[in-house]
């Protein structure tokens, strides 16, 4: 998928509004329920998102812009949430991940991007070379 800011921004910044929507005051059955043993749960998955927005997305532009290629994108642990999340609330998580993003979003603004910042290429530990646009349309 390429990524384009006038359609990718808009979803990022409705993702917390939707998330809230769908998992705000659910019983913990709903929460905490997995497809089976090594299964995330949604109050797994809004962690998750919580630990992407503040050590992977735009930590990982910013050393894309600065490094591009030369230096790889440092680790990013995809499981820091099950002991970040330890003792929180899907509430709680709901609303550092509509903070988080809030602030993700300005600091993505402040960048001053351009599409032609898109074809920008950086190194992924495990993939290689990636371009900015691709590594956005992840996020």
């Amino acid at each position: 998928m390429d990524f384009r800011f006038d359609q990718g921004v808009p979803i990022l910044r409705r993702t917390p509004s939707l998330l809230r929507a769908l998992l705000e005051d659910l019983d913990l059955e709903w929460t905490d329920a997995t497809e089976g043993p090594g299964k995330w749960t949604p109050f797994d998955v809004v962690g998750h998102l919580v630990h992407g927005d503040h050590a992977n997305w735009i930590p990982r532009i910013e050393h894309l812009l600065h490094h591009e290629e030369t230096l790889p994108f440092p680790p990013f642990d995809r499981e820091a949430m099950f002991t970040a999340s330890r003792g929180l609330s899907i509430g709680d998580l709901l609303d550092r991940f509509e903070g988080l993003r809030a602030e993700s979003l300005v600091r993505l603004e402040g960048l001053r991007l351009t599409d032609a910042d898109l074809s920008r290429r950086g190194k992924h530990p495990d993939f290689g070379a990636v371009t900015l646009g691709q590594l956005l349309a992840t996020w």
